[in-house]
Order: C-alpha cells, then structure tokens, then sequence
C-alpha cells in the first residue's frame, strides 16, 4: 500500500484499476454464460468451467495490459510532442511500474473481499478439515499477485518496447502458471512456494530490465549514493 500512496496515485487514478476490472467483468460474462449453458448438476464439467474461466481471465488480462500499454504509448507521444526537448516527462519504466501496481492493487482487492466474505460470521475456517492458517496464507498469495503484476508489468511493456517477444511470452506464462497454483490452495505449500519462487524470478528480471544493476544494490545496502 505504501508503494501505491508514494507513487501510483501520482501519477495516474482510476484508468489502470478501470481496465482490469473490464478484463474482469468481461471474463466473468464468459464464464458465467458457460455455466448456464451446461448441465449444473456435473461435477467435473463445473469444475473444468472455473479452471476454464481462470485460465480465461488471465489471458484477457493480458490483452487489456497490452492495450493499456498502446494507451500508455500514444499519450506518452503526445507528451513528448509537447515538450520543447521532445521527450516525455514519463519513461516506459514508471508507465510500466504504475499499469502493473494498478492491476496488482485491484486483483488483490477483489481476493481480499472474497476472503473477508467467507470469515463473517462464526469460526467455521477448518471445520473440513481445511488448513487453520488459511487466511495466513490467502494474505501471503495476495502480496504475491499484488508484486508479480508490477514486475510482469516491467517486463511486459519492455518487451513490446524492444520486441523482445520471449519477455512477453514469459509474463503470460508464469502468469498462468502462477493462477493455476491456487488450484492447490488445500495443499498450501504446493502453491505458496512456486509463487515466491516466481515471484523472486520476476522481481529480478524487472529489476534489471528497469535498469538497475549490482552495483546499485550494493550502494543501497551500504548507504551510498551514486555518483
């Protein structure tokens, strides 16, 4: 929340948060539309139509995070045509920073809605057998999402940026991969360890790809600046 207070609100309100909840709504309508189409008393094919309708979502968030990005683009021009020096006061790193921060903010808004939902009421958590650090663990998934987005951000608008289409590629994957992890929520080790392992790898990847480098890092650990 801090990184969104400090820097995302600055720099651009309600566009981001707009179009992932479009991606939202809209993968909803499919999924929903699915559902009354078949039969409701099969259990597997209910089943198959969420895994459906996840893997759905994820690809149509791509697609909105790519036409953010061709937003982003043209205003940036448009800013850039402004400016006597004929550069924009924006770089593809803070468009990408912010775009990724937005959808993160809002994916985990909607997991944590969802989450408070199920623990109004008595203390029902672990009454299946179900694991007594669930919300533990649904908070730590949360922080994950939230992060990913904004590195998958980084890396995605970078790649489009110097056609580097293996990034693109990469941050649709691991986006799917790391949705469908959450299937293994019961088994929370199963999914909680993979998404910090590609969250890790991510972070890095966005962090070079921002520019960064060791030599920063080790002036952030000892305290100097750079000259």
């Amino acid at each position: 929340m801090l990184l969104f207070f400090c820097q995302a609100a600055k720099l651009s309100e309600t566009k981001r948060a707009f179009f992932w909840l479009l991606s939202l709504l809209l993968s909803s309508l499919v999924w929903f539309i699915a559902v009354k189409a078949s039969n409701e008393k099969d259990a597997e094919l209910q089943k198959s139509l969420i895994i459906f309708g996840v893997m759905f979502s994820v690809l149509l968030q791509e697609v909105f995070r790519f036409a953010y990005y061709k937003l982003l683009r043209k205003a940036n021009e448009g800013l850039a045509a402004l400016n006597e020096d004929g550069k924009s006061p924006l770089s593809v790193q803070q468009m990408a920073y912010v775009a990724g921060l937005g959808f993160g903010i809002m994916s985990g808004a909607f997991s944590v809605v969802n989450i408070l939902a199920g623990s109004v009421g008595p203390g029902t958590v672990g009454i299946f057998r179900d694991s007594q650090y669930y919300f533990l663990t649904s908070a730590f998934m949360t922080m994950a999402i939230i992060l990913l987005h904004t590195f998958w951000s980084v890396i995605f608008f970078d790649g489009f940026e110097k056609k580097r289409w293996f990034a693109v590629v990469s941050v649709i994957g691991t986006h799917l991969l790391v949705s469908g992890l959450t299937f293994l929520n019961p088994i929370y080790e199963g999914s909680l360890i993979p998404a910090y392992m590609i969250m890790a790898l991510m972070a890095t990847w966005a962090y070079f790809t921002a520019g960064g480098s060791l030599q920063n890092l080790q002036h952030f650990f000892m305290c100097k600046e750079n000259k």
